[in-house]
């Protein structure tokens, strides 16, 4: 039911823009600071190495992260260091203007949860929580963005490209 009220109804959709502005701006800042600031994420990464996130019992919580982090991240930092803003200023771009809206949070939620593995706290839990929300609402997260008219677009364009006709109601 509540899954219902978020996905369909138009007030919904209103609440669902003002949680969309509030971490779009929040990416796209976040982002920005990094593009223009000289972002190198070398020695976040390290440290979330040399101190990972330990349970009470003293052992490493997410082993195989920091091991992803040790064998890929660390290795490829001039790769992260492009991925992290760039990706962070997209995603926050997506969002503020409502376009791409579910592929945007996605990919946000993706960056959350890697920072809260590494073990930074901070707003994660609240951007998570309000990140599955606008993910669960779908196409309504976007209804006043850039979604009503992009959507339709690609799945018009799709559509004719795999020759299913238009009468044919693929579901939002």
């Amino acid at each position: 039911m509540f899954n219902q009220f978020l996905r369909e109804n138009k007030i919904a959709a209103g609440i669902l823009t003002v949680i969309r502005l509030y971490l779009g701006y929040a990416w796209m800042t976040a982002g920005w600071g990094k593009i223009t600031g000289g972002f190198d994420a070398s020695g976040y990464l390290a440290n979330a190495v040399a101190n990972p996130v330990k349970g009470p019992d003293g052992n490493m919580v997410y082993g195989w992260y920091v091991s992803f982090l040790e064998g890929v991240a660390l290795p490829n930092i001039a790769l992260f260091n492009f991925l992290v803003p760039w990706g962070e200023f997209l995603v926050g771009l997506g969002l503020l203007l409502g376009c791409l809206t579910t592929a945007a949070m996605f990919f946000g939620l993706l960056m959350n949860f890697s920072f809260f593995l590494a073990g930074t706290v901070s707003h994660n839990p609240t951007d998570i929580f309000l990140g599955f929300i606008i993910l669960a609402a779908g196409y309504n997260a976007g209804r006043y963005g850039l979604d009503r008219w992009v959507l339709p677009f690609i799945r018009k364009t799709f559509n004719k490209r795999v020759g299913i006709s238009e009468s044919t109601k693929i579901p939002v």
